[in-house]
């Protein structure tokens, strides 16, 4: 599976003079651990556009200034150089059915508005491109990042042709979510603190995988967070590397073509392994 990235996310939007988890160094260490990553592109305003508002897409590219677009998201002059690569290179992946090693992540940006890290919705582009310019009909999109993936879905409800699933750790951040906010087209899956590989893979088993299989998609994309691990700051879950190994392999293994993404994953240390085991379940 080839992996997809730019050199340039090792440095593009910085936070600043501001500690925060949403830094270049995610990438650099990604980077110095899969070298023989294939350079990916931008994406180009046209592509952006097959989800976000043109006038919220402008607001972005005009940014000269280190500024927060909410409480937990900065942004600055170079921002809109990293979103157009983690965009473009999450395409990529789905044309060669790929993993895009990519920030800032996407999941919570919502049509018209940055949130939560996120600035253009990675995954829902991709996904809108496989069908716009690939002719893949539907498009399941998994994500096991540990906080709902409230942007994808907020894009795609009501869209009978893609199906989000999220499982997260609930309640918890963004407050979205939780127990009976699932319909036709939307599963999620909340979890409580403290789960860790028996309660993903039980809930995969018996809610995830019979309601994917059921859809049909001719794809699967993965929002691949790995904020889920028993040693990432941000949160309260237990993954292992063998949890997201596993997560990955049944992944993929519901549909004719797959493609990932990364989203969320904070520990500098840990994050690389982890993503190698994705890769791992990812080409089982």
């Amino acid at each position: 599976m080839d992996v997809i990235s730019h050199p340039a996310l090792a440095h593009l939007h910085p936070p600043g003079h501001h500690v925060h988890p949403e830094t270049p160094a995610r990438l650099a260490r990604l980077q110095a651990a899969y070298e023989g990553f294939v350079h990916g592109r931008a994406a180009d305003r046209s592509e952006v556009e097959l989800v976000h508002d043109a006038a919220y897409v402008d607001a972005v590219d005009a940014l000269l200034d280190e500024t927060w677009l909410d409480a937990d998201t900065f942004a600055g002059a170079t921002t809109w150089g990293a979103a157009s690569l983690a965009a473009g290179c999450t395409i990529e992946a789905v044309e060669r059915q790929g993993f895009a090693l990519v920030r800032p992540p996407g999941h919570h940006a919502l049509r018209s508005a940055a949130m939560g890290f996120c600035i253009f919705n990675n995954v829902a582009i991709a996904a809108r491109h496989a069908q716009v310019r690939l002719g893949l009909e539907r498009v399941a999109i998994v994500d096991f990042d540990v906080h709902h993936g409230n942007g994808t879905e907020a894009i795609f409800r009501g869209d009978p042709s893609v199906l989000t699933v999220s499982l997260h750790q609930w309640p918890f951040w963004p407050g979205s979510g939780g127990p009976g906010t699932s319909g036709e087209d939307v599963l999620n899956v909340p979890l409580p603190a403290g789960s860790g590989d028996v309660d993903y893979l039980r809930a995969f088993e018996t809610v995830v995988e019979p309601a994917v299989r059921e859809f049909e998609p001719d794809l699967v994309l993965v929002s691949a967070g790995f904020d889920a691990h028993v040693d990432d700051p941000l949160a309260e879950m237990e993954v292992t590397a063998d949890g997201f190994r596993e997560l990955a392999r049944r992944s993929v293994s519901l549909a004719p073509r797959k493609a990932a993404v990364l989203e969320g994953g904070y520990n500098l240390e840990t994050l690389p392994g982890l993503v190698g085991a994705a890769l791992e379940g990812f080409t089982s």
